[in-house]
C-alpha cells in the first residue's frame, strides 16, 4: 500500500514536471519576439496587459507573455535572464503552490515573474521574505526591475509611520516581513477612522523562505497587547527564590516532553516556605502557577539556548529554528517574567491581550496564497492540509555534484567536538573553506573557543550578532575560510565559491549536531554545491546530543560498550544509524505537527468569532449613514433580554422590582420610572414602554451635539469603544478557558470540543454584554460636543507592545518630549507612565 501511494506521488511529480515543461517552452517561443522590441516598446506591454486584463483576458491567457516580457526585461535591467527551470518555478508560483527549488537556483528572480503577472490586476502583490534585511535587499535589486517596467514598489518597515505604511500598502508590489503584515492587519482592526487604515484587502502573497513563516513559526501567535494592572513582581521573585533553594530530589524532569513538576519532598519544602498547610488547596491555584514558571524557568529554559539577556537587561527569545533573537516577543502566561526573575532582571508588566492571530490563519486570508523554498518536501502533508498548497520539486539547474557523507556517531560531546576542532584544521590548513553550522548559541560560543585555542581564524554568528551576517555568509566561500553559524544565520544570501576553491573539493559544510527538524538540516547541507558546484557535507553526532538523549542513545551506548572501545577509536559510521537518527526526526516533526495543528484548532475558533467582529467593525468604520437604527436594536435587544430574564421569577412583584432595578441602572432616571408604572402591564408591554422611553431619551441625547457629522462620529465611538473594551477582555477569557480545558482531557472529554462549546456561550455572552453597554451608555453619557479627545483616547489605548516612536504617535507636534520626566504620567492621557507609553524606545 505505501509503496504504490510512493509511486503515485513520484508519478504524479513527473506528471507535472513534463506539463510544466511545455508551458515554460511556451514562454520561451516568444523570446525572439521579446528581444526584438525596443526599450520603449517592451516598457508598453505592461498598460498593454493591464488593458487586456480589464477587457476580460484572464491572468492564466496573459502568462506566456508576460513571464517572456519579465525575462527580456531582467537581462536588459539586471543582467540576468531566467532559465527554463526558473520559469517553472514562477509557474508553480502563479498556480498558488510551492516549487521546491534548491540553494543557489535564484528563487528571487524566479519570483519576478509570478510577482509581475499578479500585479497587473491592480489590487496589489505582497512579497513576505523572513527578515527587514532581505526585504529592503530585493525591493531595492527587483525594484529596478519592476519600475523599469512601470509598477511601483513599496517596502513596509516596523519604524515606518502609518502614513508611510499606508503608502507602500498602495505601491503595486509591496515587500515586507510576515510579522510586520500581521501586525497591521491587527491594529487596523484596532483604529477608529477607516482613514487610519493602511492596509487593502489581501489579495496575492508570495511567501520567501515559506517553509520558515508558515511551518516553524506557526506555533507562536502574532499578539497585540497593553499593561496589566496588577503587582506580582513581588510573588515572581518570592517563587525564584524557593525554586532555586530546591535539590535534585525535590522535582522531577521528564526529559522527552520537558515536563517539571514537584516531588513530594518538593511540596513539603513549599509548605514550610510559604507558610502553608495545603500547597494545592484552591486558594493557592495562583501561587502555584508561580511556582510551575518558576520551576521551568530554572531547570528547563537555558540561558544561550532558549533566552540570551540583552545589554539593556532584557531577555529575549532565541528563535530554535533560526538562532536569532525574537524582538518584540514574549513568552505568555507569566514564564517570561519568571525568568526576568531567575536572571536577576527588571521584571516588566504582564500584559493583556488586544488582538492576536496565528500565522496561518494570517496567511490563508489571501485570495491566492504561494510560497518558495528550498526543503518544503517533509512538510508536504501540512502545506496541503492547512494551506491547500502542493508542493512541486522543480529541478536543479545543473546537476548536484556535493558530496554528503554518513554521520558520524561519538559516545560523548568532548570526543566529538575534538573531532570536529580536528576536521576543521585539516581543511584550514589546505585552505578549503568550512561552514559549521550549530542549534544553539552556546555551542557556536565553544566551538569558537577551541578554534581560537588551535590559531585558526574564524567568524562566529550567532543570535547575540547578526547585524552583519549576510556579510560574513557572503565570505563564507574564499579560500581558507572558516564560519560558525547557528543553522538558519544569513538565510538568503547565496555563498559563492572563491577563486581556487573549486579545485579545494568546494564548501565544505559541517552540523556539529542533527536538528529535531529534517528540513533545517538539508537547508545547512543546501548552503553547498550550488549551480553545480562541488562541495561536502558531514555532520557529527554524539550520544549526549538532545536528540540523541530524547530518541534510542541507550541501545547504541549498550553497544559501544560491549565491544570495549575507547572515546577515540569508538565512531560509528553506519546508513543504519543514520536511518534511525532520521526515525527520531520524523517522530519529533510528527508531534510538532500535531501541537500546530492544535494552535490551529484552537485559532479556528476565534477566528470565526474574529472575522464576525472585524466585519461589524469594518462596517461602522467605514460607514458614512446615521447609525441610529443599529443602536436601536441594540437598545431593543437589550431590553427584551433583561424583561425575559427577569421574567421568570415565580414572584411577579420582585420580577417588576428587577426590571425596575435595570431600567434605573441603564435606560432612565428613578423619577422617570416608578413601579407603578409597570406593575399593571404584561411584559410584551413592558418591553414597549421601556423602549419608547428609551428612544425619547436618546433623541434628547443626540440633540445635544451640533450637526449631523458629530452625531455620526459620537455614535461611532461609543459602538468601537463598547466593542473593543469586551473583545480585549473575551480574547483574555479565551486564553485562560484553553488553560483550563487541557485539564478536561483527563475526564476522558475532548479538549477541543469542551473549548468550541465553551467559546460559542461566551461570545453569546460578550456580544449581549456589547449591546448593554451600548445601551447604558447611550442612555447615561454626559454628552460634550469633544469627540476629537475621545478619538485620541481610543487611539491610545490600543498602542501595541512595540516601541512605537512619539513622532509616529498622536500627540502635538510641538509637545517637548525632553522636559517629561519618566515617571511622570504620559501627555497623552492613556493613564501609564511616561517610560511605559511614549517614552519607550
Amino acid at each position: 500500500m505505501a509503496t504504490n501511494l510512493l509511486r503515485t506521488l513520484i508519478e504524479n511529480d513527473k506528471g507535472e514536471l513534463k506539463k510544466l515543461e511545455k508551458m515554460a517552452q511556451k514562454v520561451e517561443s516568444y523570446a525572439d519576439a521579446m528581444a526584438a522590441l525596443s526599450d520603449e516598446e517592451l516598457q508598453a506591454k505592461t498598460p498593454e496587459f493591464k488593458q487586456r486584463y480589464q477587457n476580460g483576458e484572464s491572468l492564466d491567457d496573459l502568462l506566456y507573455e508576460a513571464f517572456a516580457v519579465v525575462r527580456e526585461a531582467a537581462k536588459r535591467v539586471l543582467g540576468l535572464y531566467p532559465y527554463p527551470v526558473q520559469i517553472m518555478g514562477g509557474i508553480v508560483l502563479h498556480h498558488g503552490d510551492v516549487p521546491e527549488m534548491r540553494t543557489g537556483e535564484g528563487k528571487t528572480l524566479t519570483a519576478t515573474m509570478p510577482v509581475y503577472l499578479n500585479a497587473l490586476t491592480g489590487e496589489g502583490v505582497h512579497v513576505v521574505t523572513v527578515n527587514e534585511y532581505l526585504s529592503t535587499r530585493d525591493a531595492t535589486e527587483m525594484g529596478e526591475l519592476y519600475s523599469w517596467l512601470g509598477l511601483s514598489v513599496g517596502i513596509n518597515l516596523a519604524a515606518k509611520s502609518p502614513a508611510e505604511k499606508r503608502d507602500a500598502y498602495r505601491c503595486d508590489i509591496t515587500y515586507s516581513t510576515n510579522s510586520e503584515i500581521g501586525f497591521d492587519y491587527l491594529r487596523d482592526n484596532m483604529v477608529v477612522r477607516a482613514e487610519d487604515m493602511v492596509q487593502r484587502p489581501l489579495n496575492y502573497a508570495v511567501v520567501d523562505e515559506v517553509d520558515s513563516v508558515l511551518i516553524d513559526e506557526a506555533r507562536t501567535p502574532l499578539i497585540v497587547s497593553g499593561a496589566k494592572t496588577g503587582e506580582a513582581g513581588q510573588l515572581y521573585h518570592r517563587a525564584d527564590s524557593y525554586v532555586k533553594s530546591l535539590d535534585k530530589d525535590d522535582y522531577i524532569i521528564d526529559v522527552p516532553s520537558k515536563t517539571i513538576g514537584l516531588s513530594d519532598s518538593g511540596i513539603d519544602k513549599a509548605e514550610a516556605f510559604f507558610h502553608l498547610t495545603n500547597l494545592y488547596d484552591i486558594e493557592n491555584v495562583v501561587l502555584t502557577h508561580f511556582i510551575d514558571n518558576a520551576l521551568r524557568a530554572n531547570y528547563i529554559m537555558t540561558l544561550d539556548i532558549d533566552y540570551v539577556v540583552s545589554d539593556q537587561q532584557e531577555i529575549l527569545i532565541v528563535d530554535q529554528f533560526t538562532g536569532r533573537t525574537m524582538e518584540g516577543r514574549r513568552y505568555s502566561d507569566g514564564l517570561h517574567q519568571a525568568i526576568e526573575a531567575k536572571e536577576g532582571v527588571p521584571i516588566q508588566d504582564e500584559s493583556k491581550t488586544s488582538a492576536s492571530i496565528t500565522y496561518q490563519n494570517m496567511f490563508r486570508m489571501y485570495k491566492k496564497l504561494a510560497g518558495m523554498s528550498g526543503t518544503g518536501k517533509t512538510e508536504e502533508e501540512e502545506f496541503r492540509e492547512i494551506y491547500n498548497m502542493r508542493i512541486i520539486p522543480i529541478p536543479t539547474n545543473k546537476p548536484i555534484a556535493r558530496i554528503d557523507h554518513e554521520d558520524l556517531l561519538y559516545p560523548s560531546l568532548e570526543s566529538k567536538f575534538n573531532a570536529v576542532v580536528e576536521d576543521v584544521k585539516a581543511r584550514y590548513e589546505k585552505g578549503q573553506p568550512v561552514l559549521l553550522g550549530t542549534v544553539a548559541v552556546e555551542t557556536s560560543e565553544l566551538i569558537s573557543r577551541k578554534l581560537v585555542a588551535k590559531g585558526i581564524p574564524h567568524e562566529v554568528l550567532n543570535a547575540k550578532n547578526h547585524a552583519k551576517e549576510a556579510q560574513i555568509i557572503m565570505n563564507a566561500g574564499q579560500r581558507g575560510a572558516v564560519t560558525i553559524a547557528t543553522n538558519m544565520a544569513g538565510r538568503g544570501t547565496d555563498i559563492k565559491l572563491g577563486e581556487g576553491v573549486r579545485e579545494l573539493g568546494g564548501l565544505c559544510v559541517i552540523g556539529t549536531e542533527r536538528h529535531e527538524s529534517r528540513r533545517i538540516d538539508n537547508q545547512l547541507r543546501g548552503r553547498s554545491g550550488r549551480q553545480g558546484d562541488p562541495g561536502e557535507s558531514q555532520f557529527y553526532l554524539s550520544l549526549e546530543d538532545e536528540l540523541m538523549r530524547r530518541f534510542g542513545s541507550e541501545r547504541i551506548k549498550a553497544a559501544m560498550e560491549r565491544f570495549n572501545l575507547t572515546e577515540e577509536e569508538s565512531v560509528i559510521k553506519s546508513k543504519m544509524f543514520t536511518r534511525q537518527v532520521e526515525g527520531a526526526q520524523k517522530r519529533v516533526e510528527g508531534n510538532n505537527y500535531d501541537a500546530r495543528k492544535q494552535v490551529l484548532q484552537y485559532d479556528d475558533v476565534m477566528r470565526e468569532q474574529r472575522e464576525i467582529i472585524y466585519r461589524e467593525r469594518h462596517d461602522v468604520i467605514t460607514s458614512d449613514r446615521d447609525l441610529a437604527p443599529e443602536i436601536q436594536q441594540m437598545i431593543r435587544r437589550t431590553i427584551e433580554r433583561q424583561v425575559d430574564a427577569h421574567a421568570h421569577l415565580k414572584n411577579r412583584e420582585e420580577a417588576i422590582e428587577s426590571i425596575l432595578n435595570f431600567a434605573h441602572m441603564a435606560l432612565v432616571s428613578e423619577e422617570d420610572l416608578s413601579f407603578e408604572d409597570l406593575e399593571n402591564l404584561s411584559n410584551d408591554q413592558i418591553k414597549d414602554l421601556l423602549y419608547n422611553r428609551a428612544i425619547d431619551i436618546y433623541d434628547q441625547q443626540v440633540a445635544k451635539l451640533r450637526d449631523e457629522e458629530a452625531v455620526k462620529e459620537f455614535q461611532k465611538v461609543l459602538i468601537l469603544r463598547v466593542v473593543d473594551n469586551k473583545w480585549t477582555d473575551h480574547i483574555d477569557a479565551l486564553d485562560q478557558l484553553r488553560s483550563a480545558v487541557g485539564l478536561r482531557g483527563y475526564a476522558q472529554n475532548n479538549p477541543v470540543v469542551e473549548y468550541q462549546a465553551e467559546a460559542f456561550k461566551m461570545f453569546n455572552d460578550m456580544i449581549g454584554a456589547i449591546e448593554f453597554d451600548v445601551t447604558r451608555l447611550m442612555m447615561k453619557a454626559q454628552i460634550h460636543d469633544n469627540i476629537e479627545r475621545e478619538r485620541k483616547v481610543q487611539q491610545v489605548q490600543t498602542t501595541a507592545t512595540r516601541n512605537i516612536p512619539a513622532e509616529q504617535s498622536d500627540l502635538p507636534r510641538e509637545l517637548d518630549l525632553s522636559q517629561i520626566g519618566r515617571n511622570d504620567l504620559c501627555p497623552c492621557q492613556s493613564g501609564k507612565k511616561f517610560k511605559n507609553c511614549h517614552g519607550r524606545g
